[in-house]
């Protein structure tokens, strides 16, 4: 069961991409800020209108895109070059160009709707206890989408007040996002409850902000503060609570949403009364998400961005009962989806043979897809994409664990999600790993287990791996420039009409 989040119009979205206009004119119907924070339905619709950003194409659609394309696990093939150069290969010549922007604008519409939430509702009377869990609600979000912005393009301009007609904010450091991130889910972590009913499922809970607050820890390498948030996690309290699914694709089908596995979720679904299958994203419509259109294979959707085949090779290992890791299966679609071959490979009802013949060497990622109950994609999909789950915490704390010098211990955390694919455990398959050997292996754990999911390109940045010595295994690195590349150009409209956004290196 998931939770529909209402898409409420709140004043002064951001005001980053605001138009200048010579002439104001104030509409007496039109809501204003003064007039809606009043009651505790108002403290609700505002929050809800925080998660329900994540409806927003740019986030929904690009800003997975973009996570999984950037990275040497994607490509993009499309017929539209402005995606091959400007989300693949690295050759962006528009700093406005359009989804990139589109990721911006919308993480800043987040920001903005989460600051009215922690602007207003402290003065609103309600039950004490709800309001809380409200404004932490709020700083979470805000925190999940300033965790965008910082790890695409660096130093943002840090807004936590509701923005006014005027706004021109500085640029702020990296280490002044990331240190705010690291406040806005520390207090998150104190107020939001561990669980939630029914009702309520998908929203931000203490295990979401814990998660969120580790992972913002170990992308700056702060490995030892990071131990905290996923002790509790692993070892603590979430123990309770969290725990990796038996069945690995359980965790990318519309029917098993919300599992023990999910730390936290974006939550999708179709507007049946007022459903149409086109691009228009009306508030009405925009209920769902396009990310599998986009990624499905030809004749299924527009196949704009695709897997590379080199992670379909990571899964070499046997079970313990000599099979394939089934999580190959799950993971993508590609000649041998099936084991038997492009014969016995069904991709959307079809053989792979019928519908791309037997030589056809393209990999697509499967995850998130909809194959499971329906032929064909569309820009609807109900299907939540799974944000953080249990299995990335899990190898996460191994690596915080094997970073802070505690090699030994970090074993048996690999070994769950090992054991979880039906593979030997990792204490009886390589015992006795140095530091940098287990690093390494961990690296290959995090591609078997994490591929198409959104992590990927984090992940190098964190390891240091970005860098043209990935060309080896996906061409674009070949463009990539060390010192620029790593960041998105600040987009140039928003300079144009704020001259205190500076542009980020060799831009």
């Amino acid at each position: 069961m998931k939770n529909s989040f209402i898409c409420l119009g709140l004043v002064a979205v951001s005001l980053l991409s605001a138009c200048d206009r010579n002439l104001d004119i104030v509409n007496p119907n039109q809501l204003t800020a003064q007039s809606f924070w009043k009651t505790d339905a108002d403290a609700l619709a505002g929050v809800n209108a925080v998660y329900s950003t994540t409806h927003r194409g740019g986030i929904s659609r690009w800003l997975p895109f973009y996570y999984i394309i950037r990275s040497d696990e994607g490509r993009s093939q499309s017929p539209a070059t402005d995606i091959v150069n400007n989300m693949d290969q690295f050759l962006i010549t528009d700093y406005n160009y359009g989804n990139a922007v589109g990721i911006w604008n919308d993480n800043y519409i987040g920001v903005n709707r989460a600051n009215q939430v922690i602007d207003n509702v402290p003065t609103i009377q309600m039950d004490a206890t709800l309001r809380n869990r409200y404004i932490g609600e709020a700083k979470f979000l805000r925190a999940m989408y300033y965790y965008h912005l910082v790890t695409l393009w660096g130093n943002v301009p840090l807004i936590l007040q509701t923005s006014v007609v005027g706004d021109k904010p500085a640029s702020s450091t990296t280490a002044q996002v990331w240190a705010q991130i690291e406040k806005d889910l520390t207090d998150a972590a104190a107020i939001l409850p561990t669980t939630y009913g029914n009702a309520d499922l998908g929203r931000a809970t203490k295990g979401a902000a814990y998660a969120l607050l580790a992972k913002a820890y170990m992308q700056q390498q702060k490995y030892t503060e990071s131990l905290t948030p996923l002790q509790w996690l692993v070892d603590g309290e979430g123990k309770t609570v969290y725990s990796l699914m038996p069945n690995y694709r359980e965790n990318f089908l519309i029917t098993t949403e919300n599992n023990r596995e999910s730390v936290f979720e974006w939550q999708f679904q179709i507007n049946t009364a007022e459903y149409t299958d086109d691009d228009s994203q009306t508030p009405n419509q925009n209920y769902g998400t396009s990310i599998a259109q986009f990624f499905g294979p030809p004749s299924i959707g527009w196949s704009d961005g695709e897997a590379q085949r080199w992670p379909t090779r990571e899964f070499y290992e046997k079970t313990t009962t000599g099979t394939r890791d089934p999580r190959l299966e799950a993971s993508f679609f590609f000649d041998s989806t099936n084991v038997k071959g492009p014969d016995s490979t069904l991709i959307y009802g079809q053989t792979f043979t019928q519908r791309y013949g037997r030589d056809n060497k393209r990999v697509w990622f499967r995850k998130f897809q909809n194959d499971h109950w329906k032929n064909e994609e569309g820009y609807r999909s109900p299907n939540n994409w799974r944000y953080i789950r249990y299995a990335d915490v899990l190898l996460l704390y191994a690596e915080a664990l094997n970073a802070t010098g505690k090699t030994t211990q970090a074993y048996t955390y690999v070994d769950q999600v090992r054991q979880r694919a039906g593979l030997r455990t990792l204490t009886t398959a390589m015992p006795g790993l140095t530091q940098a050997q287990f690093l390494a292996q961990l690296k290959h754990e995090r591609v078997t287990e994490l591929s198409g999911e959104g992590h990927r390109w984090n992940d190098l940045a964190r390891w240091g791996d970005l860098g043209p010595q990935l060309a080896s295994r996906d061409p674009a690195f070949s463009t990539f420039v060390k010192g620029k590349s790593e960041l998105l150009p600040i987009p140039q409209l928003d300079r144009d009409l704020n001259p205190n956004l500076t542009q980020n290196p060799n831009y």
